[in-house]
């Protein structure tokens, strides 16, 4: 994924802080696609500077309002498009599965304990977010309907996580 693309296309859905899209891109993307305040910040003047987003309104203590230009909307489409998906999973916790063989049963349980509860209360609050958008709580947008698109992988992606998680531990592939 690239940050850039996913700044624009905040940014295309409605103008936004610097702040307001490190917050905005945590609640949507977090989980998956982690950036905090210094990645973005960096990128929102590469995309000025680039004519990709343009400052909409300068506020006190010189907070900017950010706004995609045209330019900005069609380099989105033109990735969305014509750029070939990266297909690239890098999950830490299935990295680290390749060397589950290095803890001891009761730290593999315990880990995976942990990690089938972490999943599981992900793929809860994305049923949250996701019952609130069918409930009409957000309106009906283009933009709603593709969150709810993709609040359905989340959680999806998590339960299929939280089973992997259990799977493991009751496998036992280290005994």
């Amino acid at each position: 994924m690239s940050l850039r693309h996913a700044l624009i296309g905040l940014l295309a859905e409605q103008p936004a802080s610097g702040w307001d899209l490190t917050r905005r891109f945590e609640e949507l993307l977090g989980s998956v696609w982690p950036a905090g305040h210094p990645q973005i910040y960096s990128e929102l003047r590469r995309l000025e500077g680039d004519g990709l987003i343009e400052v909409e309104s300068q506020g006190p203590r010189g907070r900017k309002a950010y706004r995609a230009t045209e330019a900005g909307v069609a380099e989105v489409r033109r990735w969305l498009t014509e750029v070939e998906v990266d297909h690239t999973l890098r999950l830490e916790p299935l990295l680290r599965s390749v060397f589950f063989w290095l803890m001891n049963p009761d730290e593999l349980a315990a880990h995976l304990e942990r990690e089938a509860a972490y999943y599981r209360s992900l793929a809860d609050r994305l049923r949250q977010l996701a019952a609130a958008k069918d409930r009409g709580e957000f309106g009906d947008s283009p933009q709603v309907r593709s969150l709810r698109i993709a609040a359905e992988a989340g959680i999806r992606l998590n339960d299929t996580l939280a089973e992997w998680s259990t799977w493991v531990g009751e496998s036992s592939p280290t005994a």
